[in-house]
Protein backbone atom coordinates (compact mmCIF):
# COMPACT_ATOMS: atom_id res chain seq x y z
CA UNK A 1 0.00 0.00 0.00
CA UNK A 2 2.93 2.33 0.71
CA UNK A 3 4.16 1.75 -2.77
CA UNK A 4 0.97 3.00 -4.25
CA UNK A 5 0.86 6.03 -2.01
CA UNK A 6 3.92 6.75 -2.85
CA UNK A 7 2.98 6.89 -6.58
CA UNK A 8 -0.01 8.99 -6.28
CA UNK A 9 -2.74 6.18 -6.33
CA UNK A 10 -4.25 7.45 -3.50
CA UNK A 11 -5.34 11.23 -2.62
CA UNK A 12 -6.11 13.31 0.35
CA UNK A 13 -9.45 15.03 0.28
CA UNK A 14 -7.08 18.26 -0.78
CA UNK A 15 -5.41 16.21 -3.87
CA UNK A 16 -9.01 15.29 -4.87
CA UNK A 17 -10.49 18.45 -5.00
CA UNK A 18 -7.12 20.43 -6.91
CA UNK A 19 -7.54 17.38 -9.28
CA UNK A 20 -11.11 17.76 -10.36
CA UNK A 21 -10.70 21.55 -10.85
CA UNK A 22 -7.74 20.42 -13.60
CA UNK A 23 -9.92 18.13 -15.66
CA UNK A 24 -11.30 21.33 -16.78
CA UNK A 25 -8.10 23.29 -17.72
CA UNK A 26 -6.60 20.08 -19.42
CA UNK A 27 -8.65 20.06 -22.11
CA UNK A 28 -7.27 22.89 -23.78
CA UNK A 29 -5.96 21.39 -27.59
CA UNK A 30 -2.27 20.18 -26.80
CA UNK A 31 -1.16 21.43 -30.34
CA UNK A 32 -1.43 24.40 -32.20
CA UNK A 33 -1.52 22.47 -35.44
CA UNK A 34 -2.48 19.20 -37.33
CA UNK A 35 0.30 17.12 -39.41
CA UNK A 36 -0.99 16.93 -43.02
CA UNK A 37 -2.35 13.66 -43.24
CA UNK A 38 -1.05 13.02 -46.62
CA UNK A 39 2.51 13.70 -45.37
CA UNK A 40 1.42 11.26 -42.45
CA UNK A 41 0.34 8.67 -44.96
CA UNK A 42 3.53 9.24 -47.54
CA UNK A 43 5.91 8.45 -44.97
CA UNK A 44 4.75 4.76 -44.51
CA UNK A 45 7.33 2.15 -46.38
CA UNK A 46 6.28 -0.91 -47.87
CA UNK A 47 6.61 -2.99 -44.45
CA UNK A 48 4.46 -0.83 -42.97
CA UNK A 49 2.08 -1.23 -45.22
CA UNK A 50 2.02 -4.62 -45.47
CA UNK A 51 1.92 -5.04 -41.88
CA UNK A 52 -1.07 -2.89 -40.84
CA UNK A 53 -2.89 -4.20 -43.94
CA UNK A 54 -2.59 -7.94 -43.12
CA UNK A 55 -3.49 -6.96 -39.23
CA UNK A 56 -6.47 -4.62 -40.26
CA UNK A 57 -7.58 -7.50 -42.76
CA UNK A 58 -7.57 -10.07 -40.16
CA UNK A 59 -9.36 -7.77 -37.51
CA UNK A 60 -12.27 -6.82 -40.24
CA UNK A 61 -12.73 -10.52 -40.81
CA UNK A 62 -12.58 -11.09 -37.01
CA UNK A 63 -15.79 -8.49 -37.02
CA UNK A 64 -17.32 -10.29 -39.83
CA UNK A 65 -17.72 -13.20 -37.93
CA UNK A 66 -19.06 -11.81 -34.91
CA UNK A 67 -21.74 -9.71 -36.74
CA UNK A 68 -23.03 -12.83 -38.66
CA UNK A 69 -25.27 -13.56 -35.71
CA UNK A 70 -26.17 -10.18 -34.56
CA UNK A 71 -27.45 -10.01 -38.71
CA UNK A 72 -28.82 -13.96 -38.76
CA UNK A 73 -30.52 -13.47 -35.18
CA UNK A 74 -34.32 -13.33 -36.86
CA UNK A 75 -33.21 -16.28 -39.25
CA UNK A 76 -31.54 -18.41 -36.53
CA UNK A 77 -34.25 -18.24 -33.80
CA UNK A 78 -36.47 -19.16 -36.13
CA UNK A 79 -34.57 -21.89 -37.29
CA UNK A 80 -34.49 -23.22 -33.66
CA UNK A 81 -37.92 -22.65 -32.93
CA UNK A 82 -36.54 -19.85 -29.85
CA UNK A 83 -36.99 -16.33 -29.49
CA UNK A 84 -34.35 -13.74 -30.29
CA UNK A 85 -33.68 -12.84 -26.71
CA UNK A 86 -32.30 -16.72 -26.34
CA UNK A 87 -30.18 -16.66 -29.74
CA UNK A 88 -28.65 -13.35 -28.40
CA UNK A 89 -26.66 -15.77 -25.89
CA UNK A 90 -24.86 -16.65 -28.53
CA UNK A 91 -23.59 -12.94 -29.11
CA UNK A 92 -23.11 -12.75 -25.15
CA UNK A 93 -20.71 -15.96 -25.08
CA UNK A 94 -19.33 -14.47 -27.39
CA UNK A 95 -17.99 -11.16 -25.57
CA UNK A 96 -17.84 -12.66 -22.14
CA UNK A 97 -14.99 -15.11 -23.63
CA UNK A 98 -13.34 -12.30 -25.51
CA UNK A 99 -11.05 -11.64 -22.27
CA UNK A 100 -10.30 -15.12 -21.62
CA UNK A 101 -8.73 -15.03 -25.04
CA UNK A 102 -7.06 -11.79 -25.05
CA UNK A 103 -5.57 -12.69 -21.77
CA UNK A 104 -4.39 -15.94 -23.36
CA UNK A 105 -3.49 -14.16 -26.61
CA UNK A 106 -1.43 -11.04 -25.00
CA UNK A 107 0.67 -13.24 -22.84
CA UNK A 108 2.16 -15.47 -25.28
CA UNK A 109 2.35 -13.14 -28.07
CA UNK A 110 4.65 -10.66 -25.59
CA UNK A 111 6.54 -13.77 -25.10
CA UNK A 112 6.56 -15.58 -28.06
CA UNK A 113 6.04 -12.86 -30.70
CA UNK A 114 2.66 -12.13 -32.56
CA UNK A 115 2.73 -14.39 -36.42
CA UNK A 116 2.06 -17.60 -35.02
CA UNK A 117 -0.43 -16.34 -32.76
CA UNK A 118 -2.39 -14.64 -35.25
CA UNK A 119 -1.82 -17.74 -37.54
CA UNK A 120 -3.56 -20.13 -35.17
CA UNK A 121 -6.32 -17.60 -34.44
CA UNK A 122 -7.13 -17.72 -38.15
CA UNK A 123 -7.25 -21.07 -38.32
CA UNK A 124 -9.56 -21.70 -35.89
CA UNK A 125 -11.82 -19.65 -36.94
CA UNK A 126 -12.07 -21.41 -40.25
CA UNK A 127 -12.98 -24.33 -38.04
CA UNK A 128 -15.64 -22.38 -35.99
CA UNK A 129 -17.46 -20.81 -38.50
CA UNK A 130 -17.61 -24.02 -40.51
CA UNK A 131 -19.26 -25.66 -36.98
CA UNK A 132 -21.52 -22.21 -36.74
CA UNK A 133 -22.99 -23.38 -40.03
CA UNK A 134 -23.26 -26.98 -39.34
CA UNK A 135 -25.32 -26.81 -35.97
CA UNK A 136 -29.08 -27.86 -35.32
CA UNK A 137 -29.73 -26.70 -31.63
CA UNK A 138 -29.36 -23.64 -29.78
CA UNK A 139 -27.73 -25.73 -27.06
CA UNK A 140 -24.01 -26.09 -29.62
CA UNK A 141 -24.21 -23.26 -31.78
CA UNK A 142 -23.90 -21.68 -27.68
CA UNK A 143 -20.90 -23.42 -27.26
CA UNK A 144 -19.12 -23.44 -30.68
CA UNK A 145 -19.73 -19.26 -30.31
CA UNK A 146 -17.83 -19.51 -27.02
CA UNK A 147 -15.46 -21.02 -28.55
CA UNK A 148 -14.89 -18.76 -31.10
CA UNK A 149 -15.04 -15.92 -28.63
CA UNK A 150 -11.80 -16.90 -27.18
CA UNK A 151 -10.35 -16.69 -30.63
CA UNK A 152 -12.00 -13.49 -31.29
CA UNK A 153 -10.35 -12.42 -27.85
CA UNK A 154 -6.99 -13.72 -29.41
CA UNK A 155 -6.35 -12.54 -32.41
CA UNK A 156 -7.09 -8.72 -31.81
CA UNK A 157 -3.86 -8.28 -29.88
CA UNK A 158 -1.64 -9.45 -32.13
CA UNK A 159 -3.90 -8.35 -35.33
CA UNK A 160 -3.02 -4.74 -33.20
CA UNK A 161 0.41 -5.07 -32.62
CA UNK A 162 1.52 -6.52 -36.40
CA UNK A 163 -0.98 -3.47 -37.35
CA UNK A 164 0.98 -0.04 -35.16
CA UNK A 165 3.79 -1.34 -33.63
CA UNK A 166 5.89 -0.83 -36.55
CA UNK A 167 4.34 2.63 -37.61
CA UNK A 168 5.83 6.38 -37.64
CA UNK A 169 4.65 7.83 -34.09
CA UNK A 170 2.89 10.81 -36.26
CA UNK A 171 0.61 7.75 -38.05
CA UNK A 172 -0.54 6.15 -34.60
CA UNK A 173 -3.66 8.45 -34.53
CA UNK A 174 -5.10 8.67 -37.45
CA UNK A 175 -3.94 4.66 -37.78
CA UNK A 176 -5.13 3.69 -34.78
CA UNK A 177 -8.58 5.12 -35.59
CA UNK A 178 -8.95 3.55 -38.76
CA UNK A 179 -7.68 0.08 -37.38
CA UNK A 180 -10.64 0.05 -34.97
CA UNK A 181 -12.78 0.45 -37.60
CA UNK A 182 -12.21 -2.50 -39.23
CA UNK A 183 -15.01 -3.81 -36.84
CA UNK A 184 -17.11 -1.53 -39.20
CA UNK A 185 -15.84 -2.68 -42.55
CA UNK A 186 -16.12 -6.33 -40.77
CA UNK A 187 -20.21 -5.61 -40.31
CA UNK A 188 -20.19 -3.71 -43.41
CA UNK A 189 -18.99 -6.78 -45.06
CA UNK A 190 -21.50 -9.29 -42.91
CA UNK A 191 -24.72 -6.81 -44.11
CA UNK A 192 -23.77 -7.21 -48.07
CA UNK A 193 -23.10 -10.82 -48.12
CA UNK A 194 -25.91 -11.75 -45.65
CA UNK A 195 -28.01 -9.95 -48.47
CA UNK A 196 -26.31 -11.68 -50.79
CA UNK A 197 -26.59 -15.47 -49.52
CA UNK A 198 -28.90 -15.42 -46.30
CA UNK A 199 -32.06 -14.60 -48.47
CA UNK A 200 -31.37 -16.30 -51.79
CA UNK A 201 -29.54 -20.09 -50.64
CA UNK A 202 -31.26 -22.71 -49.84
CA UNK A 203 -28.96 -23.09 -46.84
CA UNK A 204 -29.95 -19.74 -45.57
CA UNK A 205 -28.08 -18.08 -42.92
CA UNK A 206 -25.90 -21.16 -42.48
CA UNK A 207 -24.70 -20.07 -46.18
CA UNK A 208 -23.06 -16.82 -44.45
CA UNK A 209 -21.44 -18.51 -41.70
CA UNK A 210 -19.56 -21.23 -44.13
CA UNK A 211 -18.86 -18.05 -46.64
CA UNK A 212 -16.94 -16.70 -43.58
CA UNK A 213 -14.41 -19.95 -43.21
CA UNK A 214 -13.16 -19.07 -46.71
CA UNK A 215 -11.22 -15.87 -46.77
CA UNK A 216 -8.98 -16.36 -43.87
CA UNK A 217 -7.37 -18.67 -45.61
CA UNK A 218 -6.13 -16.28 -47.94
CA UNK A 219 -5.37 -14.15 -44.52
CA UNK A 220 -3.31 -17.00 -43.48
CA UNK A 221 -0.76 -17.65 -46.88
CA UNK A 222 -0.52 -13.59 -46.10
CA UNK A 223 0.66 -13.52 -42.76
CA UNK A 224 3.32 -16.48 -42.99
CA UNK A 225 5.02 -14.69 -45.96
CA UNK A 226 5.60 -11.71 -43.91
CA UNK A 227 7.83 -11.49 -40.63
CA UNK A 228 7.59 -11.36 -37.18
CA UNK A 229 7.15 -7.24 -35.92
CA UNK A 230 10.28 -4.83 -36.09
CA UNK A 231 9.04 -4.00 -32.45
CA UNK A 232 9.27 -7.11 -31.16
CA UNK A 233 12.66 -8.58 -32.58
CA UNK A 234 13.66 -6.01 -30.35
CA UNK A 235 11.90 -6.43 -27.39
CA UNK A 236 12.89 -9.75 -27.93
CA UNK A 237 16.87 -9.08 -28.13
CA UNK A 238 16.48 -6.75 -24.76
CA UNK A 239 14.63 -9.22 -23.14
CA UNK A 240 17.50 -11.96 -24.35
CA UNK A 241 20.27 -9.78 -23.51
CA UNK A 242 19.07 -8.87 -20.07
CA UNK A 243 18.82 -12.15 -19.14
CA UNK A 244 22.69 -12.84 -20.50
CA UNK A 245 23.77 -10.27 -18.35
CA UNK A 246 21.84 -11.56 -14.98
CA UNK A 247 23.18 -15.24 -15.66
CA UNK A 248 26.62 -13.98 -16.14
CA UNK A 249 26.37 -11.94 -12.59
CA UNK A 250 25.29 -15.45 -10.80
CA UNK A 251 27.65 -17.61 -12.35
CA UNK A 252 24.87 -19.12 -14.62
CA UNK A 253 22.73 -20.10 -11.43
CA UNK A 254 19.72 -18.17 -12.46
CA UNK A 255 17.17 -21.46 -14.66
CA UNK A 256 14.61 -20.28 -16.24
CA UNK A 257 15.65 -17.05 -15.64
CA UNK A 258 14.27 -16.02 -19.26
CA UNK A 259 11.10 -17.07 -18.19
CA UNK A 260 10.82 -15.81 -14.81
CA UNK A 261 12.31 -12.00 -16.14
CA UNK A 262 9.22 -12.15 -18.75
CA UNK A 263 6.78 -12.53 -15.54
CA UNK A 264 8.51 -10.54 -13.19
CA UNK A 265 8.55 -7.74 -15.79
CA UNK A 266 4.32 -8.42 -16.44
CA UNK A 267 3.64 -8.07 -12.51
CA UNK A 268 5.73 -5.39 -11.84
CA UNK A 269 3.96 -3.39 -14.63
CA UNK A 270 0.85 -4.28 -13.35
CA UNK A 271 1.70 -3.13 -9.73
CA UNK A 272 2.90 -0.17 -10.57
CA UNK A 273 -0.67 0.97 -13.03
CA UNK A 274 -2.88 -1.38 -11.37
CA UNK A 275 -5.34 1.70 -10.55
CA UNK A 276 -5.16 3.19 -14.65
CA UNK A 277 -5.68 -0.63 -15.50
CA UNK A 278 -9.00 -0.24 -13.38
CA UNK A 279 -10.16 2.89 -14.44
CA UNK A 280 -9.92 1.38 -18.12
CA UNK A 281 -12.16 -1.39 -17.59
CA UNK A 282 -14.42 1.06 -16.55
CA UNK A 283 -14.07 3.36 -18.87
CA UNK A 284 -14.12 1.03 -21.77
CA UNK A 285 -17.08 -1.16 -20.33
CA UNK A 286 -19.40 2.22 -21.18
CA UNK A 287 -17.15 2.30 -24.87
CA UNK A 288 -18.22 -1.54 -25.82
CA UNK A 289 -21.98 -1.34 -24.38
CA UNK A 290 -22.70 1.95 -26.51
CA UNK A 291 -21.23 -0.02 -29.49
CA UNK A 292 -22.68 -3.09 -29.00
CA UNK A 293 -26.01 -1.56 -27.78
CA UNK A 294 -26.29 0.63 -30.76
CA UNK A 295 -25.47 -2.32 -33.07
CA UNK A 296 -25.81 -6.02 -32.28
CA UNK A 297 -29.70 -5.97 -32.13
CA UNK A 298 -30.07 -3.56 -34.17
CA UNK A 299 -30.99 -5.40 -37.57
CA UNK A 300 -33.54 -7.49 -35.02
CA UNK A 301 -35.00 -3.86 -34.23
CA UNK A 302 -35.06 -2.73 -38.32
CA UNK A 303 -36.55 -5.84 -39.53
CA UNK A 304 -39.00 -7.46 -36.60
CA UNK A 305 -40.19 -3.85 -35.07
CA UNK A 306 -40.39 -1.73 -38.16
CA UNK A 307 -40.69 -4.44 -40.86
CA UNK A 308 -37.78 -3.36 -43.05
CA UNK A 309 -37.29 -6.20 -45.47
CA UNK A 310 -33.71 -7.70 -46.29
CA UNK A 311 -32.59 -5.17 -48.76
CA UNK A 312 -33.54 -2.35 -46.52
CA UNK A 313 -31.89 -3.57 -43.93
CA UNK A 314 -28.57 -4.10 -45.60
CA UNK A 315 -28.36 -0.71 -46.90
CA UNK A 316 -29.37 0.95 -43.59
CA UNK A 317 -26.54 -0.94 -41.66
CA UNK A 318 -24.07 -0.29 -44.69
CA UNK A 319 -24.83 3.47 -44.21
CA UNK A 320 -24.28 3.49 -40.77
CA UNK A 321 -20.49 1.52 -40.64
CA UNK A 322 -19.68 3.74 -43.17
CA UNK A 323 -20.41 6.77 -40.77
CA UNK A 324 -18.59 4.77 -38.10
CA UNK A 325 -15.39 4.47 -40.68
CA UNK A 326 -15.52 8.15 -41.37
CA UNK A 327 -16.31 9.06 -37.65
CA UNK A 328 -13.45 6.91 -36.22
CA UNK A 329 -10.50 8.04 -38.74
CA UNK A 330 -11.76 11.64 -38.95
CA UNK A 331 -11.97 11.98 -34.75
CA UNK A 332 -9.01 9.63 -34.32
CA UNK A 333 -7.41 12.03 -36.56
CA UNK A 334 -8.22 15.69 -35.23
CA UNK A 335 -7.51 13.95 -31.97
CA UNK A 336 -3.84 14.75 -32.33
CA UNK A 337 -5.09 18.40 -32.10
CA UNK A 338 -7.40 19.02 -29.75
CA UNK A 339 -6.93 16.19 -27.51
CA UNK A 340 -8.21 13.16 -26.84
CA UNK A 341 -10.48 14.00 -23.68
CA UNK A 342 -11.90 16.21 -25.62
CA UNK A 343 -12.22 15.02 -28.73
CA UNK A 344 -14.33 11.72 -27.35
CA UNK A 345 -16.18 14.50 -25.12
CA UNK A 346 -17.80 15.74 -27.89
CA UNK A 347 -18.73 12.67 -29.47
CA UNK A 348 -20.42 11.78 -26.83
CA UNK A 349 -23.09 15.09 -26.78
CA UNK A 350 -23.81 14.87 -30.16
CA UNK A 351 -24.13 10.76 -30.37
CA UNK A 352 -26.67 11.18 -27.05
CA UNK A 353 -28.21 13.67 -28.76
CA UNK A 354 -28.99 12.18 -31.77
CA UNK A 355 -30.07 8.79 -29.85
CA UNK A 356 -34.00 9.72 -30.15
CA UNK A 357 -33.94 10.24 -34.19
CA UNK A 358 -32.12 6.89 -34.36
CA UNK A 359 -35.08 5.41 -32.26
CA UNK A 360 -38.22 7.18 -32.90
CA UNK A 361 -38.31 7.80 -36.31
CA UNK A 362 -39.90 4.32 -38.23
CA UNK A 363 -39.45 5.75 -42.12
CA UNK A 364 -36.21 5.39 -44.78
CA UNK A 365 -35.09 8.97 -43.07
CA UNK A 366 -33.68 6.88 -40.11
CA UNK A 367 -30.93 5.87 -42.36
CA UNK A 368 -29.55 9.86 -42.25
CA UNK A 369 -30.05 9.30 -38.50
CA UNK A 370 -28.16 5.93 -38.15
CA UNK A 371 -25.03 7.31 -40.34
CA UNK A 372 -24.60 10.11 -38.22
CA UNK A 373 -25.04 7.87 -34.78
CA UNK A 374 -22.83 5.69 -35.88
CA UNK A 375 -20.18 8.12 -36.84
CA UNK A 376 -20.28 9.64 -33.09
CA UNK A 377 -19.90 5.72 -32.17
CA UNK A 378 -17.00 5.47 -34.41
CA UNK A 379 -15.60 8.84 -33.36
CA UNK A 380 -15.57 8.25 -29.53
CA UNK A 381 -13.51 4.86 -30.55
CA UNK A 382 -11.06 6.79 -32.47
CA UNK A 383 -8.43 8.38 -30.10
CA UNK A 384 -8.26 5.18 -27.91
CA UNK A 385 -7.49 1.52 -28.76
CA UNK A 386 -7.96 -0.88 -25.49
CA UNK A 387 -10.69 -2.96 -24.37
CA UNK A 388 -10.93 -6.61 -23.67
CA UNK A 389 -12.09 -6.74 -20.37
CA UNK A 390 -14.66 -3.40 -20.90
CA UNK A 391 -15.67 -6.85 -23.12
CA UNK A 392 -16.43 -8.89 -20.55
CA UNK A 393 -18.49 -5.88 -18.32
CA UNK A 394 -20.46 -5.13 -21.41
CA UNK A 395 -20.88 -8.19 -22.95
CA UNK A 396 -24.72 -8.89 -21.94
CA UNK A 397 -25.82 -5.50 -23.31
CA UNK A 398 -27.82 -7.29 -26.07
CA UNK A 399 -29.21 -9.87 -24.49
CA UNK A 400 -30.43 -7.06 -21.87
CA UNK A 401 -31.98 -5.01 -25.14
CA UNK A 402 -33.52 -8.22 -26.59
CA UNK A 403 -35.16 -9.61 -22.79
CA UNK A 404 -36.44 -6.56 -21.68
CA UNK A 405 -37.44 -5.47 -25.01
CA UNK A 406 -39.49 -8.83 -25.41
CA UNK A 407 -41.61 -7.37 -22.32
CA UNK A 408 -43.12 -4.99 -24.39
CA UNK A 409 -45.03 -6.24 -26.54
CA UNK A 410 -46.35 -5.01 -30.29
CA UNK A 411 -49.24 -5.89 -32.39
CA UNK A 412 -48.20 -9.03 -34.03
CA UNK A 413 -46.99 -8.82 -37.93
CA UNK A 414 -50.22 -7.88 -39.76
CA UNK A 415 -48.79 -10.20 -42.83
CA UNK A 416 -46.89 -13.21 -41.37
CA UNK A 417 -48.73 -13.13 -37.67
CA UNK A 418 -45.27 -13.17 -35.86
CA UNK A 419 -44.52 -11.48 -32.37
CA UNK A 420 -43.31 -8.21 -32.16
CA UNK A 421 -41.39 -6.74 -29.43
CA UNK A 422 -40.47 -3.05 -28.47
CA UNK A 423 -36.93 -3.62 -28.80
CA UNK A 424 -36.36 0.70 -30.30
CA UNK A 425 -37.33 1.96 -26.78
CA UNK A 426 -34.91 -0.52 -24.64
CA UNK A 427 -31.91 0.61 -27.22
CA UNK A 428 -32.84 4.07 -27.01
CA UNK A 429 -32.95 4.48 -23.25
CA UNK A 430 -29.72 2.29 -23.04
CA UNK A 431 -28.17 4.18 -25.42
CA UNK A 432 -28.84 7.67 -23.67
CA UNK A 433 -27.35 6.10 -20.57
CA UNK A 434 -24.62 4.74 -21.65
CA UNK A 435 -23.38 8.04 -23.43
CA UNK A 436 -24.05 10.16 -20.37
CA UNK A 437 -21.63 7.31 -18.76
CA UNK A 438 -18.84 7.59 -21.32
CA UNK A 439 -18.67 11.02 -20.82
CA UNK A 440 -18.55 11.15 -17.31
CA UNK A 441 -15.56 8.78 -17.08
CA UNK A 442 -13.54 10.80 -19.65
CA UNK A 443 -14.24 13.86 -17.78
CA UNK A 444 -12.68 12.91 -14.51
CA UNK A 445 -10.03 10.34 -16.11
CA UNK A 446 -6.52 11.06 -17.08
CA UNK A 447 -4.64 11.70 -20.44
CA UNK A 448 -1.16 12.31 -21.65
CA UNK A 449 0.42 16.07 -21.65
CA UNK A 450 1.91 17.44 -24.67
CA UNK A 451 5.66 17.18 -23.16
CA UNK A 452 4.88 13.15 -22.29
CA UNK A 453 3.63 12.70 -25.77
CA UNK A 454 6.93 14.87 -27.19
CA UNK A 455 9.05 12.23 -25.33
CA UNK A 456 7.29 9.15 -26.67
CA UNK A 457 7.56 10.95 -30.02
CA UNK A 458 11.36 11.44 -29.68
CA UNK A 459 12.08 7.59 -28.49
CA UNK A 460 10.34 6.54 -31.38
CA UNK A 461 12.56 8.60 -33.90
CA UNK A 462 15.82 7.74 -32.03
CA UNK A 463 14.81 4.13 -32.92
CA UNK A 464 13.86 4.91 -36.26
CA UNK A 465 17.20 6.89 -36.50
CA UNK A 466 19.35 4.00 -35.75
CA UNK A 467 17.58 1.63 -38.14
CA UNK A 468 18.15 4.46 -40.82
CA UNK A 469 22.15 4.26 -40.12
CA UNK A 470 21.63 0.32 -40.60
CA UNK A 471 21.62 -1.01 -37.07
CA UNK A 472 19.75 -4.47 -37.00
CA UNK A 473 17.27 -5.24 -34.39
CA UNK A 474 19.13 -7.44 -32.49
CA UNK A 475 21.51 -5.10 -31.96
CA UNK A 476 19.01 -2.22 -31.19
CA UNK A 477 17.69 -4.49 -28.25
CA UNK A 478 21.05 -5.74 -26.73
CA UNK A 479 22.33 -2.13 -27.14
CA UNK A 480 19.66 -0.95 -25.09
CA UNK A 481 20.62 -3.65 -22.57
CA UNK A 482 23.87 -2.77 -22.40
CA UNK A 483 23.51 1.13 -21.60
CA UNK A 484 20.34 0.02 -19.45
CA UNK A 485 23.40 -1.35 -17.22
CA UNK A 486 25.23 1.68 -15.21
CA UNK A 487 27.07 1.74 -12.35
CA UNK A 488 25.53 -1.81 -11.57
CA UNK A 489 21.70 -0.97 -11.65
CA UNK A 490 19.49 -0.73 -14.03
CA UNK A 491 18.47 2.56 -15.73
CA UNK A 492 16.00 3.49 -18.18
CA UNK A 493 17.94 4.71 -20.96
CA UNK A 494 17.89 5.16 -24.77
CA UNK A 495 20.51 3.34 -27.17
CA UNK A 496 23.87 5.43 -26.01
CA UNK A 497 26.76 3.28 -27.59
CA UNK A 498 26.42 1.62 -30.72
CA UNK A 499 29.60 1.25 -31.66
CA UNK A 500 30.55 -1.13 -29.12
CA UNK A 501 27.46 -3.59 -29.51
CA UNK A 502 27.47 -3.16 -33.47
CA UNK A 503 30.83 -1.90 -34.34
CA UNK A 504 29.18 0.82 -36.47
CA UNK A 505 29.35 4.35 -36.21
CA UNK A 506 27.99 5.78 -32.61
CA UNK A 507 24.65 6.91 -32.23
CA UNK A 508 23.55 10.55 -30.30
CA UNK A 509 23.58 10.24 -26.71
CA UNK A 510 20.27 10.82 -24.72
CA UNK A 511 19.59 9.58 -21.17
CA UNK A 512 16.43 9.60 -19.16
CA UNK A 513 17.24 8.69 -15.52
Amino acid sequence: MRNNMELGYFYSGRQIARYIPGRITTLKPPRSKLTNPWTIIRSLDSHQWSMFLIGWLSWAWDAFDFFTVSLCLTEIAKDFGKEPSDVSWGITVTLMLRSVGALISGSLSDRYGRKYLMVGNLFLFIVLELASGFCNSLGPFLAVRALYGICMGGLLGPAASTALEDLPYDARGIASGLFQQGYAVGYLLAAVFYRALVPTTPHGWRSLFWFGAGPPILLIAWRLYLPETNHFQVVKAEREARHRSKQSETDGSNKGGALKAFLHEANSAFRENWVLFVYMVILMSGFNSVSHGSQDLYPTFLKDQLGFGDTLTTVTTVVGQLGALLGSTTLGYFSSFTGRRLTMMVACLFGGAIVPAYMLLRTQSLIASVFFEQFFVGGVWGPIFTYQLGNLASSASSTIEATIGERFRLAPNPETGASRYNYGKVIGIFLGAVWAYILLFVFVGPEMTQSERDEEAEAVLEYESLRAQGVSLAEIGAGRVKIEKVDGELRAQHVDDIEDVSGREKATTREDV
